[in-house]
């Protein structure tokens, strides 16, 4: 196990002092009943690094940032943006696709269509790609790295994780007007009592992965 972790942080360490390109990739909304599933890449150039961390103290997991925090990060994000230092493209499986194709097959299409979108920036195949948990990238890019718990441990992933969060919950949010009854903006689909006792009251309705629901009604 040390020598795995030597072994991440060496990679790391190339990574940074490189002049390739860096790209952090994450998902948020794998697990609720309703809503899409969203895949964020955030890229940059490896130069750039040590200065866009400044904008970020205290990134981490988008799961252990205090909303406020993470919406004032996503808008930061939108500002290096515009500035031209970072890049980066959400892309989401509604959840219809995931109905039909199964959520890995929206995960692997989000972070191709994400790719693609970053190669025309100037992207490679030798530039370093680390991606949280279970992703991965097409096999063209040969230095990626999948790490466990990467939006917690790798800049890019943790922003990426960030930036996701927060658009997802947004668009949750405004659906929580369309849905009144169900209380999307509070949960953001996830399967929780209220949600639940809200499905079976009024129905499913085309925010919801009707084969997600089986086990719950």
């Amino acid at each position: 196990m040390k020598r795995k972790r030597n072994d991440f942080q060496k990679i790391i360490t190339r990574a940074l002092r490189s002049e390739n390109m860096i790209v952090g990739i994450d998902e948020v909304g794998r697990g609720p009943v309703a809503g899409p599933v969203a895949v964020c890449a955030v890229w940059y150039k490896a130069q750039d690094h040590k200065e866009i961390e400044t904008y970020f103290e205290g990134m981490n997991d988008s799961k252990k940032v205090h909303v406020n925090k993470r919406r004032l990060f996503a808008k930061t994000a939108q500002e290096l943006q515009d500035k031209g230092l970072i890049n980066y493209t959400i892309q989401y499986g509604s959840a219809e696709k995931i109905d039909q194709e199964g959520i890995s097959a929206c995960l692997k299409s989000g972070i191709e269509r994400s790719l693609k979108i970053a190669a025309k920036d100037g992207l490679v195949s030798t530039d370093y790609i680390f991606l949280d948990g279970s992703l991965r990238a097409p096999d063209t890019y040969y230095k990626q790295k999948t790490i466990i718990g990467g939006d917690g441990k790798v800049f890019a992933i943790s922003l990426a994780s960030v930036i996701a969060k927060v658009a997802r919950d947004e668009i949750m949010e405004e659906y929580g007007i369309t849905y009144p009854q169900y209380g999307f903006e509070q949960h953001k689909g996830y399967g929780t009592v209220a949600h639940i006792k809200a499905i079976k009251e009024h129905g499913a309705c085309a925010l919801h992965r009707k084969t997600w629901l089986t086990k719950y009604l």
